[in-house]
Parts: C-alpha cells; sequence; structure tokens
C-alpha cells in the first residue's frame, strides 16, 4: 500500500544515502535491500537492482534510477520540487540520469568521497542543542554589552556627560524634524534623560538574563534588539563600532531564529533553515569582508605581509601579551599575516561546505578569534564570532561532547519527521529572510566594489535599513597605523606647572603594564586612540570632554583612573602628542618599563573656562 525503494543492500554507498532518504521522507516510503525483496518482484532482474534502486509505487508502476530517487523525494514536501525539474526539463532529465550512471559505476570511489566530506552517515543534520547552545551564548554577549555601557552610560552620553543625548536629539529635531526619528530610530527620543537611559541598560541586562534562563526567548530577543539599537543610535561617537552593528545584526536575526515557545528548552520547533543560511551568510561577510579590504585597500603593510610587525603595539589597547607577540621576528609576522589572510579570505568558504569541510572551518575560524583574544582587547566582538561559527556545528558534535565528558545530551534522540515544523507563520519568515538577502547582498557587494552603482530602488531600500544597524557593512583594519601617536591630557592650576591624566586602560605612564579588560569595553579610551590619529578639529567631542574636566564634572572622571587635583578643578587643560613604541628586552630589563615615548607636540593648546585659545 506504500511506495518501496528497493537498493543494493551490498553497497556501502548504496545503504548510506538509502538511510538518508528514509529520513526524509519518513513513513510515506518503504526501503528494503533487493536481497531481502527480489523474489517479490520476479519482472525486475538481479542485474537492475544491481545497476540502480528502483521504485515500486502501489499501482504497480516502476522506476529506477535517478528518476526513481526524484520520486521517491517527492513524498517530502519541501523536496518535489526536484522532480519538477526532473519531469518539466529535458536536460535536466538527460543530466541526472548521466550523473547516476556515472556514480552507480564507481561506487566504491564516491563512497570514499562521501565518507570523506560527510563521515560514516548521512542523516541530515539537527540544530536544536546548537540553537540552544547559541541563543544562551548570545544572552551572555548581550549581558556583557549592557552591563559594560551601565558602567559608563552618564559619563559618555548623560545630561552631564561628554556627548549629552539630549541636546544632540534636539540638534537632529531643529534639523530634521520628525524624520530625524527614522534616521535615528530610538526609544531614547521618548525621554532622554539619564534614568531612561540606565533603565535601557538594566532592563536589558533583566531581557538577557531571560534569554539565557531559556525565557520567552522571542520576545527577550526583541526587546534586547530594541534597547540597544536605541542606545546605539544615541550613542553617537561612542556606540559607533562595527561589533556594535554585528550585535544588531545577529540579534534580529535570532529574534526569527529562536523558538516561538515560552522557553527554548523544549526542542519542539525545528529550527528555521533559511534562518540558518542567514547566519552563515552573516558570517561570510564578517570575515571575507575583512580580509578583502585589507587587500583591495592598497595599504603596503598588508600587501608586503609586515602589518603585524605594528599591530600588537599600534592597536587601539593592547595586553602585555602584545609585548611579547612585539618581540618576535619580522620573518614570523610576515608567515602570520600570510596565516591571517588565509583565515579571513579562504576559510569563510567552507562556512558553506558539506558536514565534515564546514566543522574544519569551524575550528580555525575559533581559533583565530582566540589567539586575538590572547592578543588584544577587543570587548565582545571575539566572542561574538565564537558564537556565530558555533551554528556551523550539529546536534551530533554537542551529543558527541556529552559522551566524551561524561554527562547526559539535554536533546534526546528524535526522528526529524516528529519534529513540528511550527512556531510563527513560514511566510513571514521566508518574506524576512528574503528582504535581508537582497539588501545584504547589495551591501556586501558595493563592499568589494565601492563604486558600484545600483538602480535607484535597490539604493533606497539600503538607505533604508541602514539606520536600522541590522544589515552592515564589515571590514576591520583596512589601513595598519604604523606608529601610535598617544594623547596624554594634562590639567594645571597656574599655567605653568603641568600634571597628567591617567586612563583606565590606554597607555600613559610608561611603566604600567598593559591589562586585560574585554570583554568590557572602556568606550572612552577607545575613541582616545581614534582622535589622537587625527586632531581636535576632527573630534568634536574632545573639546566637550576637555570642558568636563575643566568643570571637575564627577560623571566623567568616574572614566579616568586618576585625575591630578582630587580636591580642586584645573584652571588650565592642554593635550599633548607622544609617539609610542613598545621597549625592547633589553630596556625592559634595566627600567621595568613597557614603553618608551617621544613628545611630539601640542595636540590642543592649553584652554580654560575663562579664556578660549
Amino acid at each position: 500500500m506504500k511506495p518501496l525503494l528497493i537498493y543494493d543492500g551490498d553497497c556501502n554507498f548504496c545503504r548510506r544515502w538509502a538511510a538518508r532518504w528514509k529520513i526524509f521522507t519518513g513513513e510515506a516510503v518503504d526501503y528494503l535491500p533487493y536481497q531481502e525483496a527480489a523474489e517479490r518482484f520476479p519482472g525486475i532482474s538481479p542485474a537492475q537492482f544491481q545497476a540502480a534502486v528502483q521504485l515500486i509505487e502501489p499501482g504497480g508502476s516502476v522506476s529506477s534510477g535517478a528518476e526513481a530517487v526524484f520520486r521517491t523525494l517527492a513524498y517530502h514536501p519541501q523536496k518535489a520540487w526536484m522532480f519538477w525539474l526532473y519531469r518539466q526539463l529535458p536536460f535536466f532529465r538527460a543530466a541526472s540520469e548521466g550523473f547516476y550512471k556515472f556514480v552507480a559505476g564507481r561506487r566504491v570511489l564516491f563512497s570514499k568521497i562521501t565518507e570523506f566530506f560527510w563521515g560514516n552517515h548521512l542523516e541530515p543534520s539537527t540544530y536544536f542543542l546548537t540553537r540552544r547552545i547559541f541563543l544562551i551564548w548570545l544572552g551572555v554577549i548581550y549581558l556583557i554589552a549592557f552591563a559594560s555601557l551601565a558602567a559608563q552610560i552618564d559619563g559618555l552620553i548623560g545630561s552631564r556627560g561628554i556627548l549629552p543625548v539630549k541636546e544632540y536629539f534636539e540638534a537632529v529635531y531643529r534639523k530634521a524634524g520628525l524624520s530625524g526619528i527614522r534616521f535615528f530610530p530610538s526609544l531614547v527620543w521618548i525621554h532622554p534623560g539619564d534614568g531612561f537611559l540606565r533603565f535601557l541598560c538594566w532592563a536589558g541586562m533583566g531581557f538577557s538574563f531571560l534569554l539565557i534562563l531559556e525565557l520567552i526567548p522571542v520576545f527577550a530577543l526583541f526587546f534586547l534588539w530594541l534597547f540597544y539599537l536605541s542606545l546605539a543610535a544615541a550613542g553617537q561617537d561612542f556606540l559607533s563600532f562595527q561589533w556594535d552593528n554585528l550585535l544588531l545584526e545577529t540579534g534580529f536575526l535570532a529574534i526569527f531564529f529562536a523558538p516561538f515557545k515560552w522557553t527554548a528548552g523544549n526542542p519542539g520547533v525545528r529550527p528555521s533553515g533559511v534562518i540558518h543560511g542567514l547566519f552563515k551568510w552573516l558570517l561570510f561577510r564578517l570575515m571575507f569582508s575583512s580580509g578583502f579590504v585589507k587587500l583591495a585597500g592598497g595599504d603596503p603593510a598588508w600587501r608586503n605581509l609586515t602589518a603585524l610587525s605594528f599591530h600588537y603595539e599600534t592597536q587601539p589597547l593592547p595586553v602585555w601579551t602584545s609585548w611579547f607577540m612585539r618581540q618576535l621576528p619580522a620573518g614570523f609576522h610576515k608567515i602570520s599575516a600570510g596565516a591571517m589572510f588565509g583565515m579571513e579570505i579562504l576559510i569563510p568558504f567552507l562556512i558553506f561546505a558539506p558536514r565534515r569541510l564546514r566543522f574544519t572551518g569551524c575550528f580555525f575560524l575559533i581559533l583565530f578569534q582566540i589567539l586575538i583574544l590572547a592578543t588584544g582587547n577587543y570587548c565582545f566582538f571575539n566572542l561574538l564570532t565564537i558564537g556565530l561559527c558555533l551554528l556551523l556545528l550539529d546536534d551530533s558534535v554537542w551529543k558527541s561532547f556529552g559522551r566524551f565528558f561524561g554527562f547526559r545530551a539535554v536533546l534526546s534522540g528524535r526522528k526529524m519527521e516528529e519534529v513540528k515544523t511550527g512556531g510563527r507563520p513560514h511566510g513571514i519568515t521566508l518574506a524576512v529572510a528574503a528582504l535581508i538577502y537582497f539588501i545584504s547582498g547589495a551591501v556586501f557587494f558595493q563592499t568589494l566594489n565601492p563604486g558600484l552603482r545600483f538602480p535607484k530602488f535597490i539604493e533606497n531600500c539600503v538607505d533604508l535599513a541602514r539606520p536600522f544597524r541590522s544589515i552592515n557593512r564589515y571590514g576591520l583594519f583596512a589601513v595598519m597605523t604604523t606608529s601610535r601617536p598617544e594623547i596624554i591630557l594634562e590639567a594645571s592650576l597656574d599655567g605653568k606647572n603641568w600634571e597628567p591624566y591617567e586612563f583606565k586602560y590606554k597607555p600613559g605612564d610608561p611603566f604600567r603594564k598593559p591589562v586585560f579588560v574585554q570583554p568590557h569595553q572602556p568606550r572612552l579610551d577607545w575613541q582616545m586612540w581614534f582622535a589622537a590619529l587625527g586632531t581636535y578639529p576632527q573630534n568634536p567631542w574632545f573639546i566637550s570632554f576637555c570642558v568636563r574636566l575643566l568643570e571637575g564634572e564627577p560623571k566623567v572622571l568616574r572614566l579616568l583612573r586618576t585625575h591630578p587635583f582630587p580636591a580642586r578643578t584645573p584652571k588650565y587643560i592642554r593635550a599633548v602628542v607622544y609617539d609610542y613604541r613598545f621597549t625592547d628586552p633589553a630596556a625592559r630589563r634595566s627600567s621595568r618599563a613597557w614603553w618608551k615615548r617621544e613628545r611630539k607636540g601640542l595636540y590642543l593648546p592649553a584652554l580654560s573656562l575663562a579664556v578660549s585659545p
């Protein structure tokens, strides 16, 4: 009463693929090796059974080869399109039959190829455990991001901060009116006060805990995305980093990836394959673009593989391991730069490869992020990238880990056909995915070719999506800085004797050891690195920062490690530029200094609240 697919039970290649097809078709089709079924069908010779699979349908019709395969898979609704192509396109039909005969005549070879790419089992991968681990990981990243902001939000964009958001939004409204809300989508428009900014940070931490605990994941993810977008739009220079955009893009996709249930712990809703594909596409764009812009930018330091000879001491916030890396020979740095290009340009293609190659790509991408973590401070960026890499692994990996470490996997084995596919309207997910693929593709190709222009309709779509920072362009360190100008702020009571401010994490005192601060991001310290690469007119926030220091504003002073006059406010303030270099081992042993520095001149002439320069 059911279709029966008969295959060669002595052929390892045939057994593997029959087992895979059985998972797709479930109870709709029966499967038997011809060694058991041949007697029931004397009209089919043993040679025919050995040459190709045979499909016997309830009406008695028999098909073989590629036609039998496509007819069998058509009993799975999502696979029926292949049989439609077979019937409607003569070229596809001829090519399919020719390829089937080619493979059937070389089963041993293709069995080895299959094992190399997919392993011993061809069962379709499932991602229930992977999704759960990823969402918990994302919850931790969100918690880090909101907690880091909560510790410094008042001093950065509060009413007495460096760049008060209330004044910023008022200026936007005067210039753009209500359309300013479209360009800066943020809940902060409702109440741009310090209390509301802190509320967004603390509420974000609360929803992060809900996501970590796997409670109302879709709702938690929506509000996490909305609150972080609100802070990012209000944060101006201090929340303009690529990892802020990456978190928003990842968080937005996760809204459609999480199960639409009260708890994510029940794996009854199959993860969306199309959204899973978007995560892979995001990881590919992130990695490949970062490598591509380094080569396409024309920077000689990247072209001749000398960039890493400078990177460890010129990166924004070096760590103590950076000093040791800088001492390694130039040849090592060249080899490292070549390996880095392999990681960023070649390895990303394994993201879309068959199972074993995909796992290999995942291993190298995670290893690459760990090496970056070990030699620099990049807040939550590397952890977030590792989270995206985890999506390349399927449930079998986590179950293997569970068996290896002696604990029972959370998800018990369930057949694919027994798992529900519901949870949210499938059409909505497909529409959102199609729109994201469309816009992100345009953005990606403009990254590869900045001069590329699309039709007006596509450009308008990109412009409409841009303010939400959830479909982004990526590409880190396109140009390598080969020197390290460092701004040292100094205060004075009389205009003659000057004392320095000390920041918490950026280089200042040459004898202070560079420290690890990640995953926290001290955003003022980061902006000081960017400011040193330009001039103070190019960084208007810097003047506002100096004014707050002259006023002795406690919320801003808390962003610093020390200030020279704790009991008084300075009368004058100035900024001096120094060239910083790591000491060599001999100087380090003799002086105990981590840095050597040379004064280059004034960055900002002396300022006073009473007298402007």
